[in-house]
C-alpha cells in the first residue's frame, strides 16, 4: 500500500473528475490523504479519502485578487494562492510520509508542493491539455491585448511573486506556464485522444483516460419517471456562472408549451418564483442528477464546461454551447469542429436563435452521429479506472 496526497482547488469542474480516481485508488489498495475545500469533504470521504482542508473563501479572494480579465493576471491571481495553499497544507501533513503526490493542472500550487516534498508528481487535467510552446503562444498573444501600461505592471507583479515563493518556499518557477499548468511526469487528462485539440503534440507522458464518469452521492430526490419516456431536452448553465434569470425566460420563450419536454438546471442562486409563469411542458428543478438525466437525453443546452459538454457527449448527446469564459470557448469550438453540436453567443441570443439551433440539431441526424463518435472515443479511453492502470503502472506496481 501507497500513501498519496492528492491536492486540489474549490472547483466542481476540478473535484468532480477525481473522485472516481481516489474510490479506484482506494479500491486497490492506495491511502489517499485529499487536500481540499470543506465542500467537497462528504463526497471525498465518501470515495474513501482523509480530507484535509484550507480557507476556501481565503483561496477564492486571493486568486481573483490578481484581476480577472487577461490570462497573465490570471496566472498571478494563481501565485497569490500560495499563501493560502502552501502552509495549511504543510501544517496539517507535518510528520506524515507519502510515496507520490496527485495534484490539478491549475489549482492548489500542485507542481511547487511537488517540489518541496520531494515527491514523484503527477497531474490531474481537467481540461484540454496544452503545451508549453502552445501556451506561451496564448499568454503571448492575449498580452499583446492588454493596455501597455498594465502589462508591464502585471508582468512587474508575476516578477515580484515569483521571487517571493522562492524566498518563502525555497522553489522556483521559471515561466507562467509553470503556474498555470503545473507540469509533472505523468499528466493524466480526462479526455480521448479524439477530443483533444492538436493531440499528436503530446508525448507518452500524456494519458487521455476519457470523462471519469462515477456515481454521484446526492441527498436530492428527483423522480426520473417523470421524464423517462419523453426525451427531454436538457439545459443547464453549471455550477459556476449560472444567475441568469434572463436566459432562464428566454428558454421558456423558445421551448414553452412545445412538444418538447425540458428538463431545466437553476442551481441554488436563483428561486422558482424570480422567473415568472412556468410552462407546463417544463420541469424546473434547484437541483438535477445531471448524469442520469443525460441519459434520457434528446439535446443538452450547455454553458461548455469541460465536465457538462464531456458528460453530455459521453452518453452520446449533442449539444448546444453557449460559453460564458475561461476554456468554455475553446470546448464549444471543438464540439463545432467535429460536428457534435453547434455554439451559440449568449450575450446576444435570441429565443428564436436558440429554438432554431435546437431543431438544427435535432433534426439532422449527423449531429447526433458525431456525438456518438465522440462517445465511443470516451467510453474505449477508461475513464478512472484506466487512469488508476497508468498512474499503478507509473509508480512500477
Amino acid at each position: 500500500m501507497a500513501r498519496v496526497l492528492f491536492v486540489n482547488g474549490g472547483s466542481e469542474g476540478h473535484v468532480n473528475p477525481t473522485v472516481g480516481v481516489v474510490q479506484e485508488l482506494v479500491s486497490r489498495g492506495e491511502e489517499v490523504a485529499y487536500v481540499a475545500i470543506e465542500a467537497y469533504r462528504e463526497r471525498l470521504e465518501q470515495a474513501g479519502a482523509t480530507v484535509r482542508t484550507f480557507d476556501g473563501q481565503k483561496f477564492i479572494q486571493a486568486f481573483i485578487s490578481g484581476g480577472r480579465n487577461y490570462l497573465l493576471q490570471r496566472v498571478n491571481g494563481l501565485l497569490l494562492t500560495a499563501d493560502i495553499v502552501i502552509p495549511s497544507v504543510l501544517e496539517q501533513i507535518k510528520g506524515e510520509q507519502f510515496d507520490y503526490i496527485i495534484h490539478d493542472s491549475m489549482f492548489g500550487c500542485g507542481r511547487l508542493l511537488a517540489e518541496m516534498l520531494q515527491l514523484p508528481a503527477i497531474s490531474s487535467c481537467t481540461s484540454f491539455a496544452q503545451t508549453k510552446a502552445s501556451f506561451e503562444e496564448t499568454l503571448e498573444q492575449l498580452s499583446r491585448e492588454m493596455p501597455l501600461e498594465l502589462r508591464e505592471a502585471s508582468e512587474a507583479e508575476f516578477q515580484r511573486l515569483t521571487a517571493s515563493v522562492q524566498e518563502k518556499y525555497g522553489v522556483q518557477i521559471h515561466s507562467p506556464y509553470e503556474v498555470f499548468c503545473n507540469p509533472a511526469p505523468l499528466s493524466i487528462v480526462y479526455t480521448s485522444r479524439e477530443f483533444q485539440p492538436f493531440a499528436e503534440a503530446f508525448d507518452h507522458t500524456y494519458k487521455f483516460v476519457g470523462p471519469s464518469i462515477a456515481p454521484r452521492y446526492s441527498q436530492d430526490r428527483f423522480d426520473l419517471a417523470q421524464i423517462k419516456e419523453k426525451r427531454p431536452i436538457y439545459i443547464s448553465l453549471g455550477t459556476i456562472v449560472n444567475h441568469s434569470i434572463d436566459f432562464y425566460q428566454l428558454c421558456f420563450q423558445a421551448f414553452g408549451n412545445t412538444e418538447h419536454a425540458v428538463v431545466m438546471s437553476i442551481g441554488n442562486r436563483v428561486q422558482l418564483a424570480d422567473l415568472g409563469d412556468i410552462p407546463e411542458n417544463f420541469l424546473v428543478k434547484s437541483y438535477v442528477p445531471q448524469l442520469d438525466v443525460l441519459q434520457h437525453a434528446k439535446l443538452f443546452i450547455t454553458h461548455g464546461g469541460m465536465n457538462s459538454a464531456s458528460e453530455g457527449l459521453y452518453y452520446g448527446v449533442p449539444l448546444v454551447v453557449l460559453p460564458q469564459g475561461a476554456d468554455q470557448p475553446v470546448i464549444a469550438g471543438q464540439v463545432a469542429k467535429l460536428g457534435a453540436g453547434l455554439a451559440l453567443d449568449m450575450q446576444n441570443l435570441t429565443a428564436s436563435e436558440l429554438r432554431e439551433a435546437a431543431e438544427q440539431v435535432l433534426q439532422q441526424p449527423s449531429f447526433r452521429k458525431a456525438a456518438a463518435t465522440v462517445s465511443e472515443s470516451f467510453q474505449r479511453a477508461g475513464g478512472y479506472r484506466q487512469a488508476v492502470d497508468e498512474i499503478l503502472q507509473w509508480r512500477g506496481r
